[in-house]
């Protein structure tokens, strides 16, 4: 089965504990954390402080999303903090390698993220040593952005290259996924997805919206 990655960038932080709590109750796998510096992306979000209070709320696995400059300054603070996952982006960074291995040295999954128009075939060189590709399905920065219909190529591309060196890595989908895109990437191939609106702002509540996620799963 897909898992499912609840971002709480779109949770009402007055409540965060308490939402967490219902998405886990709700099925969820993962929790997303995503971390923006106003630079890499055009918004500011959280730091290792928001990683360390989630972990205190949840045993659940914590993927970091880091859409920021310069990640390799803070990837000992995001693992101290209590992160699962690390997933850094190829365009932010030009010793991607070397950064991918001092995640996995830290004792975290090594995840790689695609902007919307980079191309997949940039991966080839570090497809070995990642644990999760995280393919951008809408420009960071910002949840409740509408899906980009175009990017479903680009999970195909990368479901075959996977499949071509017989990699065991997630391949997860970020942006606009709600119940009426995710047929569409899950027949493409993703095994992860990552919701935030769908999940946190759902008009019948956090429950409904995992329901909702999770029943497209039998389409595929």
């Amino acid at each position: 089965m897909p898992t499912i990655s609840a971002s709480i960038l779109s949770a009402d932080f007055s409540r965060l504990g308490e939402q967490i709590r219902e998405a886990e109750v709700g099925g969820i796998d993962w929790i997303h954390v995503d971390v923006m510096d106003g630079h890499f992306v055009p918004n500011i979000t959280m730091g290792p402080f928001i990683v360390d209070t989630v972990r205190q709320i949840t045993r659940l696995p914590i993927e970091t999303h880091l859409m920021i400059s310069n990640p390799d300054a803070f990837l000992e603070s995001f693992a101290e903090a209590g992160a699962t996952h690390l997933t850094v982006h190829l365009e932010s960074n030009p010793n991607i390698y070397r950064t991918l291995q001092k995640i996995r040295s830290l004792g975290c999954d090594a995840g790689i993220v695609l902007n919307p128009g980079t191309p997949a075939n940039l991966l080839t060189e570090v497809l070995p040593i990642v644990d999760l590709v995280l393919v951008m399905t809408v420009n960071p920065g910002y949840s409740g952005q509408e899906f980009i219909p175009a990017t479903v190529a680009k999970v195909r591309e990368v479901r075959r290259m996977l499949d071509e060196i017989h990699s065991p890595a997630w391949l997860q989908v970020d942006g606009g996924i709600n119940s009426e895109t995710l047929p569409e990437i899950l027949h493409a191939g993703a095994t992860s997805l990552v919701a935030a609106t769908a999940i946190f702002r759902h008009p019948q509540g956090i429950l409904a919206g995992i329901r909702s996620l999770q029943q497209q799963f039998s389409t595929v």
